[in-house]
């Protein structure tokens, strides 16, 4: 596929632009399904996608149709057709190189919250340059380096904190890597899985498969999406200190234990999603100022080390089941475009 593009302005209305997408059909089965591109117009970009990256835990709820009803409007992604539970097309971590467009920006990489899709039509408003310092692979991990950010903010961690991280998926790990670079503090992360350790140790945080591994932490941070995880992230938590929800269950229940000593050591529970600023940024930052900070963040080399399996976008719908499967290995799987 090769839509006709002019360089420096809109298409022709009459030009037939195509692109292929893909969508979830049906709880856990997805394909691959041609779209209907519109001519970009004036304030809007033409790209090809480079790569994009699944984050497991969200689509895995997506593709088993696990979003409740009540959060359909919720989770709707900028982009996103269809709708919940299926068909629909979702994702949102994709980097593309804009064919056509505005003149002086041809030819550039940006990063959009945008589904699986080879080509697509966007607002310029809803997109982001990739820095030069940045490579283009490595930008696919923008959208969840702005959740880490937003996380920090929200439990307003700072300098010498002793923190625990339960989880170590790719929001965990990259909340690990921004903590150890607060001066002086204590980072753990907690994991069952021992190949994080490698990963968590370049960031410059402690590992552990222990879940009491860090008692008496001042912050902790829960990722796991786990009813045991948050069991053992509560029982980390010292007199006074604050966990930071992380995990979004979707329609599953959970056991929250806030008996015991949760009362009595004055426990704080407050959830973390990255829809809104922090409040404690939300007067000096916009989405897009907390987007670019998030893509300047990744101009470290370590944080290659969260690239996991390269998938070819052609054969995307078919592995789609292996890469989403509870204990798939990898952190973020990257789908590479031809």
């Amino acid at each position: 596929m090769n839509p006709r593009a002019a360089a420096d302005g809109p298409t022709n209305p009459q030009t037939a632009l195509t692109a292929q997408a893909l969508w979830h059909v049906s709880p856990g089965r997805a394909e691959l399904r041609m779209n209907a591109l519109n001519p970009h117009h004036e304030g809007e970009v033409l790209a090809r996608t480079l790569f994009s990256a699944i984050s497991r835990g969200t689509e895995r709820l997506v593709s088993h149709g696990g979003v409740p009803e009540r959060e359909y409007a919720a989770m709707r992604g900028p982009m996103q057709e269809g709708e919940f539970p299926f068909p629909v097309k979702y994702g949102y971590c994709a980097v593309a190189r804009i064919e056509a467009g505005p003149r002086d920006l041809v030819g550039r990489t940006i990063f959009a919250l945008h589904p699986h899709q080879d080509f697509f039509v966007a607002p310029l408003a809803l997109t982001a340059l990739v820095p030069d310092a940045v490579p283009p692979e490595r930008a696919v991990l923008a959208a969840n380096m702005e959740t880490a950010l937003n996380a920090l903010w929200d439990a307003g961690a700072g300098p010498g904190d002793r923190i625990a991280v339960f989880g170590g998926g790719a929001v965990g790990l990259l909340i690990a890597f921004l903590a150890a670079a607060l001066p002086g503090a204590e980072v753990a992360l907690i994991d069952p899985d021992p190949a994080r350790a490698q990963i968590a140790e370049a960031f410059g945080a402690r590992f552990a498969t222990d879940p009491r591994a860090m008692q008496d932490a001042d912050i902790v941070f829960h990722a796991s999406a786990t009813s045991a995880g948050l069991a053992a992230a509560l029982a980390a938590c010292g007199m006074e200190a604050q966990l930071v929800e992380m995990s979004w269950y979707g329609d599953r229940q959970t056991e929250a234990p806030l008996g015991g000593a949760f009362h009595a050591r004055r426990l704080r529970i407050v959830s973390s999603q990255v829809s809104q600023v922090s409040p404690s940024r939300r007067p000096r930052w916009s989405h897009a100022r907390r987007l670019a900070k998030a893509l300047d963040l990744l101009a470290d080399a370590r944080l290659d080390l969260l690239i996991g399996e390269r998938v070819p976008f052609a054969r995307l719908a078919e592995e789609m089941p292996r890469l989403l499967a509870p204990g798939a290995p990898g952190v973020v799987p990257v789908v590479v475009y031809d």
